[in-house]
């Protein structure tokens, strides 16, 4: 938005409209003879001053566009710009996600667990403004994906990297969760929490799932845990990265969630439990109110400068329109 300091100093355009019309509109002075062509007895000719008066039309939109520029320059313009300013530093969230093999079970319709799971992933970040978070992925292994940040463009080109057995065929719950905290426990935030996603049980890593969510609650960290998928048989359908195999066929589902309820009471978190991509919406939302980004706000507002821009604007016309009458139409003037 443009203000101007010195609104009132526009008043002089009252005196330019009657300049502007006086110049292009109003009558010549002077004295007309007029002249019958009859006694001519000749052919009558027609000038052509096409290119001269397209030169004296440009000359004349310069110069009153020049000294319109320089007048808006007097007047004091400024750009007005409006920010919000977030007074609190908001959470710092490590989200931790099983990409383990049943993770592509198919009874999250459309796709399968990992894709909803994503899918409301990249909600939760994208509605972040002050938020910093991280990305933990673990199956056989466990590996820091992003560390705290509020890129969050970067966070989720990132999640969309990933991709299921990716880190091997497992479930290292424990070490999935012990990355998060060692990404964790340095952070001055004054909310620091992991969400971890998972259909798994332990069958994999040197960390027990109770030893690392008993240390998250002695260095103040909530975990909050989403148990995804449903019990009994499901159908599973995914190609290994590495090696480019399919997989096809059908697995008992199901998690331990005596473990899951274990791991978020010991750290002072909450567990949910997801049995479809709509439960799995519910708790999300349910989150984003939990936690939410940015507390206090106060809203701040700059003022840019503009009259050097407009001055300079306007005398560069001023000069194009000298050049024009100076030089190019110097003959018929």
């Amino acid at each position: 938005m443009i203000s101007f300091d010195h609104p009132t100093r526009f008043l002089v355009l009252l005196c330019i409209v009657p300049l502007v019309y006086l110049f292009h509109f109003g009558k010549r002075s002077g004295t007309i003879f007029p002249f019958p062509f009859s006694i001519w007895k000749q052919e009558g000719f027609t000038p052509r001053l096409y290119g001269p008066r397209f030169l004296i039309a440009i000359m004349n939109v310069a110069f009153w566009g020049g000294l319109l520029l320089l007048i808006f320059a007097w007047a004091g313009p400024s750009r007005v710009i409006k920010e919000q300013v977030h007074q609190d530093r908001g959470a710092d969230i490590m989200i931790v996600l099983d990409e383990s093999p049943s993770m592509a079970a198919k009874d999250f319709q459309p796709e399968n667990r990992f894709e909803a799971a994503r899918a409301v992933i990249r909600k939760f970040v994208a509605s972040r403004t002050t938020d910093a978070v991280g990305l933990v992925s673990f199956a056989l292994e466990a590996a820091l994906r992003v560390p705290l940040t509020t890129d969050y463009s970067y966070f989720l080109e990132q999640l969309d990297s990933l991709s299921i057995m990716d880190l091997g065929d497992g479930t290292a719950l424990g070490m999935g969760i012990a990355i998060g905290l060692l990404h964790l426990k340095d952070s001055i935030a004054q909310e620091k929490v992991m969400i971890l996603l998972t259909d798994g049980k332990q069958n994999a890593g040197d960390i027990q799932p109770e030893t690392a969510s008993l240390l998250a609650g002695q260095l103040g960290i909530r975990i909050y845990v989403i148990g995804i998928g449903t019990p009994g048989e499901t159908y599973i359908d995914f190609t290994n990265p590495k090696t480019g195999i399919q997989y096809r066929g059908t697995f008992e589902g199901g998690f331990d969630e005596g473990v899951l309820r274990d791991i978020a009471s010991r750290s002072s978190g909450n567990y949910f439990y997801a049995g479809n991509p709509e439960m799995l919406s519910s708790v999300f939302k349910m989150l984003d109110s939990l936690e939410p980004s940015g507390k206090r706000v106060k809203l701040q507002v700059r003022k840019i400068p503009l009259h050097t821009t407009y001055s300079l604007g306007g005398l560069v016309l001023l000069f194009m329109a000298f050049i024009i009458r100076t030089t190019l139409l110097r003959e018929i003037l």
